[in-house]
């Protein structure tokens, strides 16, 4: 019987297709584990991306909100494109006081295509506010307003919506319910003695810090 000579120089086959095979079986791990690396990180940063902006939202909505003065009404206490940081939440925790800088929605009688008013709050419910000579009074007694400089408060007509009858042109009883603002720019601001006293349920929050320009940052 004829026996077929075995060639020991030649390559074994069988081994290089092991080795070939093995060298693929540890490749392919190494890869799906850079991927799925990769993939963690993006979806971590997704997570917080959204997580901030949720955050940044949910602060604006019912925290804090910034504001910019779109008029020269607050001069000099605010002036035309100043930023205020206004507080949503100082309300539910606190009373409205006089002298608060407040920002509200813009009332349906007023004029104009601002959606918000900023102003100062003068008179609180049930108080009556009343004008002589250009000063404010408030139950009958001066009330001493250093912001307004040398302005003088004057009225241009009827005072509207105040809970006293007939309505007046030098007096305002305030609703319950409501405040009297005014601007602290009395010769250039439409305030509630242009379209009354406001409704509590409208005021936005209080302006407690300027954030513009940087050079006159600082509570109010």
């Amino acid at each position: 019987m004829t026996r077929l000579a075995v060639d020991s120089s030649a390559p074994d086959r069988t081994e290089l297709n092991d080795e070939h095979d093995s060298d693929e079986v540890h490749a392919l791990p190494d890869q799906s584990k850079a991927a799925q690396e990769l993939l963690r990180t993006l979806v971590e940063w997704v997570f917080v991306a959204v997580c901030a902006l949720a955050l940044a939202l949910l602060i604006r909505l019912f925290l804090v909100q910034a504001y910019y003065i779109p008029s020269s009404s607050m001069e000099d206490t605010l002036h035309e494109d100043d930023r205020v940081l206004v507080n949503k939440l100082s309300y539910r925790f606190g009373d409205i006081e006089r002298g608060d800088v407040i920002v509200f929605s813009k009332p349906d009688n007023a004029p104009g295509q601002i959606n918000d008013f900023i102003k100062r709050v003068i008179a609180l419910p049930g108080e009556t506010i009343s004008f002589a000579n250009g000063q404010v009074l408030i139950e009958g007694e001066p009330y001493s307003e250093p912001y307004v400089g040398s302005n003088r408060t004057f009225i241009n007509g009827r005072l509207m919506d105040c809970a006293n009858d007939p309505p007046s042109t030098d007096h305002c009883l305030v609703p319950q319910g409501t405040v009297f603002v005014m601007g602290d720019n009395r010769e250039g601001s439409t305030d509630s003695r242009t379209f009354g006293p406001i409704e509590i349920d409208s005021i936005v929050g209080r302006a407690f810090i300027k954030l513009w320009p940087l050079g006159d940052i600082g509570f109010m």
